[in-house]
């Protein structure tokens, strides 16, 4: 019993509260918030929790400047944090006076906030049993029924997010369904296991109340691995290199590059169909942009992609190549390049090409001009009766494969 005073004692110190034989109670305001302490390392478990509850003036460290996460918590001093927390909650029973709580307790006014707010009750022979550490399960049913919640659906269904739910007493089973369906539960070190009997810690109740805090809209929420139910941050979203990539070319049904272009020709492409998972979730949807360039050199041409250009604006760079294109096809002297390069877009130096030896000089006519322009192009040679090209059909001939994994952020 003395040692449990003494323990006692100190903890109300660090709630900012005096104690004495007959003297009321006494709730003092720190001069400055301590939101660091020096056995709260910045890596610890709670450290986030108990830092912002500590800001705002609701949990306190000991006159030391330690805080004792691992310390238990007793009955009344949860109550002094939740009129803490939760100042403004309303009444919605009528005062009752607990055999073992006389009116010069230290926590005797906080006791009665809380139960006659609903967030604690007593037990059966009027007994509040203030010194008694409160478990785990108790807090987390506090805060479910002070904060009136319910759980939507089957509470079984809902707590077999726990591999110890069989360990949850009896009436804290709903509580703490709708507890865990508002993210108010967090578990340290196994996210999976609640310990609903186990005492909780000073730590554990700064978690339980800021999480009940984020479930009212009072604090914005936090990420931690302990909480449950805790929506993880997008993560990226690997797309293995070798994975193809459907194109098309919206300009033109045949593009026509010189074996000798002089630079590389930029072009953006299309992409054809929706880059799905094994699940069917859309990764790179269909009608994004994919910006590169076609690259010519011993007469094969490829596609190189350096830029994806998602639906929503979002630029990503790529590392992709499509095959190498071959295939050629021969202007002639005398052709009429009016059919003859209809629905093609031409290179710069093939345009150039084609002028020369068809001696239609004004080869822009129906025909889509990508690279340089043909006037850069006025120092190239070509002589003879015909021009051979490299002929790509875009549609199939500039499929992309990655060279390198694809990181796509999660959307």
């Amino acid at each position: 019993m003395h040692s449990n005073f003494k323990s006692g004692t100190a903890l109300l110190l660090a709630l900012g509260i005096t104690a004495g034989a007959t003297a009321p109670i006494v709730m003092t305001a720190p001069a400055f918030a301590q939101a660091t302490f020096p056995d709260v390392a910045s890596n610890y478990w709670a450290a986030q929790f108990i830092q912002e509850l500590a800001s705002r003036n609701i949990i306190e460290g000991f006159p030391d400047g330690s805080f004792r996460p691992n310390e238990a918590v007793t009955r009344a001093q949860f109550a002094a944090l939740i009129r803490k927390a939760f100042p403004n909650a309303q009444n919605v029973r009528t005062p009752i006076n607990f055999s073992d709580v006389p009116t010069n307790f230290w926590a005797s006014q906080a006791i009665q906030d809380a139960y006659t707010s609903g967030f604690l009750a007593g037990y059966p022979g009027g007994t509040f049993r203030p010194n008694e550490n409160i478990p785990r399960a108790q807090v987390l049913v506090s805060l479910a029924n002070g904060l009136n919640y319910t759980s939507a659906g089957s509470a079984d269904a809902v707590l077999q997010a726990y591999t110890d739910a069989a360990s949850i007493p009896g009436f804290a089973r709903n509580s703490i369904a709708a507890a865990t369906e508002r993210r108010i539960v967090v578990n340290y070190p196994d996210v999976r296991f609640l310990s609903p009997n186990q005492t909780a810690t000073r730590a554990d109740v700064a978690a339980f109340i800021y999480q009940a805090l984020v479930s009212s809209g009072q604090v914005a929420a936090i990420q931690s691995p302990y909480i449950v139910g805790q929506v993880a941050p997008p993560q990226a979203v690997t797309i293995p290199a070798g994975t193809a990539i459907p194109l098309r070319y919206e300009n033109a049904e045949r593009i026509l590059l010189a074996k000798n272009e002089p630079q590389p020709t930029p072009i953006t492409l299309t992409v054809a169909q929706n880059i799905v998972t094994a699940d069917g979730t859309v990764l790179i949807p269909a009608g994004s942009q994919v910006a590169g360039q076609l690259v010519v050199s011993q007469d094969a041409a490829q596609f190189v992609a350096s830029e994806l250009v998602l639906a929503n604006g979002q630029r990503l760079p790529i590392s992709a190549t499509s095959d190498a294109i071959t295939e050629t096809e021969s202007i002639r002297r005398g052709s009429n390049t009016g059919s003859l390069l209809k629905n093609a877009a031409l290179g710069s130096a093939a345009a150039a090409g084609i002028a020369a030896v068809t001696g239609d000089r004004n080869i822009r006519a129906g025909e889509v001009l990508i690279g340089t322009g043909v006037g850069a192009l006025a120092g190239l040679i070509f002589g003879g009766d015909r021009v051979d090209l490299i002929s790509i059909r875009p549609n199939s001939d500039l499929n992309l494969r990655l060279t390198t994994d694809f990181q796509l952020p999660r959307q």
